[in-house]
């Protein structure tokens, strides 16, 4: 006669793991569902949401000169810069004129960096790519290339689909890793829609004390452009990331 086969051990791994899941689904819910806390830090000028915990900002030449070591020393509190996102270029010619050296000076304070370009619907994509190519040098650590995509220039929705659907493909063939796109939920819902939904979102939503209200998931929100640092003369976009800092490396490039 065979023996039968003992099942019970793989019942039990399959109701833990199951347990475990469940667990792990409702901390989620909770934690969508705790109120939104912002505190007023006078050092940064403004009032942050402190239900996150990795900061960041992003800058253009309209900052100047940075110190990226007194941005990156500077603490309040629970509050630090972790990573910035830094404008590298605009339509098919445009550079901006501080970004090398940002570049540069961030990585070495050992802040996370990302770069974006400015995307017009009305100009060659492809130019446009060639335009980010030949400017930024992505490696690993580095967040992915970003998509500055608001402005529709008159163009409908269709034109602004498939021009910004080109730049995306291309950025994602020379780095290896999904762009993320950064917009405004209006336009995001008006002129995207969700076939980039699986495309990670930096959304801008400022001047109200509440969270991005959006039917998909974003990855970063930029909840003011009045902020201060230490080491920047002019106010700054500051910016949230949705998760830890683990989270933030998984999504950079390997």
């Amino acid at each position: 006669m065979a023996k039968k086969k003992r099942t019970r051990p793989f019942i039990y791994l399959i109701l833990i793991l199951a347990l475990a899941g469940a667990a792990t689904a409702a901390w989620w819910l909770l934690r969508q569902r705790t109120p939104l806390e912002f505190v007023r830090y006078e050092e940064f000028g403004i009032d942050i949401p402190v239900n996150y915990s990795v900061h960041g900002i992003d800058i253009s030449k309209f900052q100047g000169n940075v110190n990226w070591r007194a941005v990156r020393q500077m603490q309040v509190d629970e509050i630090r810069i972790s990573f910035a996102f830094i404008k590298a270029t605009e339509g098919i010619t445009r550079q901006d004129a501080t970004f090398q050296r940002n570049w540069e000076k961030a990585k070495e304070a050992g802040i996370v960096r990302g770069a974006y370009h400015f995307f017009y619907s009305t100009r060659d994509p492809l130019k446009q790519v060639i335009n980010f190519k030949n400017v930024v040098q992505l490696e690993s650590g580095d967040l992915p290339p970003v998509l500055d995509i608001e402005v529709h220039n008159n163009q409908p929705p269709a034109v602004i689909r498939s021009t910004a659907r080109i730049w995306l493909e291309e950025m994602e063939k020379a780095y290896g890793v999904k762009p993320i796109i950064y917009t405004n939920i209006h336009f995001y819902e008006t002129y995207l829609g969700k076939e980039f939904d699986d495309y990670p979102l930096w959304v801008a939503h400022y001047y109200q004390k509440d969270k991005p209200r959006s039917a998909r998931n974003w990855v970063f929100w930029q909840h003011s452009d009045i902020g201060r640092v230490n080491g920047i003369r002019t106010t700054v976009d500051f910016n949230v990331f949705r998760g830890d800092s683990t989270d933030l490396m998984k999504l950079c490039i390997p």
